[in-house]
């Protein structure tokens, strides 16, 4: 028998990366007709699309005609960004105002995901309508891609999200779930930064507040603009280290928290706190604890398997 397809159609770009993985799932389980693209990783599971291919973007959207475009697509390393500054530009930026475009050819809702990079984290928490003062040019490419979508298409939404992890294929997919071998492997120490306050956000909860927002949008145009999504539990990453450490029952004596600010790479905001009240008052949201959002992405990478008789039963 046929089988029903649902009638609200979305594309994620990006949809092979640690976000537009949770993002894609989010709106597949919730009934939408939902297509993923990415790069490298797309087949078999996603439409092959450079980004920076106006013609394949062009095609992809004309063909689809989805109501709404999540783009998760990125250069979200900050210290590559640096590295690299005209390919990050060409995707941050002029990918993105090109993806804005076409949107609006089609009366797409599209939500453009940024970062808390955009302020210089002196004076948090910051509100939608905080001037943005980003230290690194990751937060400048993003700040301009922002600007580029919403002069391209005012019917955007920019969500400006934080520190992510979530269900990774690799540790290095998150700045957060990275740290979990220099947790595990407590026989040497391990330098922590102690400084930067971060509040990690899971992936599922930041693709829950695309679809809240997508639904709402469909039932109210005014629904547009920029927007804060956040975790609530501050941490440095030392901090963070300890509370993965007390999650899997592993030591931590071995964490060595830093203090001072970090003098290599690219520079960070000391505390881009995001205030989140807007999208609150709309009834929009969702928050995983940290230790069970942790718990539930790291343990696949657990060295010592005998731990989970200790939890699981």
């Amino acid at each position: 028998e046929d089988v029903e397809i649902p009638s609200r159609r979305v594309l994620i770009t990006g949809a092979t990366g640690l976000l537009g993985r949770a993002v894609f799932k989010e709106f597949n389980e919730n009934n939408w007709n939902t297509v993923g693209c990415g790069y490298r990783r797309a087949q078999p599971r996603f439409e092959h699309v450079n980004l920076l291919d106006s013609i394949a973007v062009h095609d992809i959207i004309h063909d689809f005609q989805p109501h709404v475009i999540v783009h998760c697509a990125a250069e979200r390393r900050p210290d590559v960004v640096e590295g690299q500054p005209d390919a990050a530009s060409q995707l941050n930026v002029a990918a993105s105002a090109n993806l804005a475009k076409e949107a609006a050819g089609v009366g797409a809702f599209l939500i453009y995901i940024s970062t808390d990079y955009v302020f210089d984290g002196t004076n948090p928490p910051y509100k939608e309508t905080d001037v943005p003062n980003p230290l690194n040019l990751y937060g400048k490419t993003k700040l301009e891609g922002e600007k580029a979508v919403l002069e391209n298409n005012e019917e955007t939404a920019v969500l400006r999200i934080p520190v992510l992890y979530g269900e990774v294929e690799r540790l290095e997919e998150s700045a957060v779930t990275v740290m979990f071998d220099k947790v595990q492997f407590s026989n040497k120490s391990a330098n922590m930064d102690h400084w930067q306050q971060r509040f990690p956000t899971n992936v599922k909860d930041v693709a829950a507040v695309c679809r809240q927002l997508a639904e709402k949008r469909m039932l109210d145009p005014s629904i547009k603009g920029t927007f804060h999504w956040s975790g609530n539990e501050q941490m440095t990453k030392y901090e963070m280290a300890c509370a993965i450490a007390d999650a899997f029952n592993l030591p931590s004596s071995h964490l060595r928290p830093i203090t001072d600010s970090p003098v290599v790479g690219a520079l960070r905001p000391k505390n881009a706190q995001l205030d989140c009240s807007k999208l609150e008052m709309l009834g929009i949201g969702q928050r995983t604890p940290f230790r069970a959002g942790i718990r539930e992405s790291l343990w696949p990478f657990l060295v010592d398997k005998r731990w989970r008789q200790t939890v699981f039963h």
